[in-house]
């Protein structure tokens, strides 16, 4: 499944977040370490979703 993120430019790089999953976000110092970050992110909040679910 695809999730559309929204990227920001900061004075330190760049902030990521993905609107479909609260509290997902990330950064990175370049867009494209920012969106390989939320990629990563976004794995890992299905992950500890499924798992609480499975409980």
């Amino acid at each position: 499944m695809k999730y559309p993120v929204a990227l920001t430019p900061t004075e330190e790089g760049y902030s990521v977040c993905c609107p479909g999953l609260p509290g997902c976000w990330s950064q990175g110092t370049t867009e494209e370490e920012a969106l390989a970050n939320i990629h990563d992110a976004i794995h890992e909040y299905l992950e500890v979703a499924r798992q609480l679910v499975s409980v």
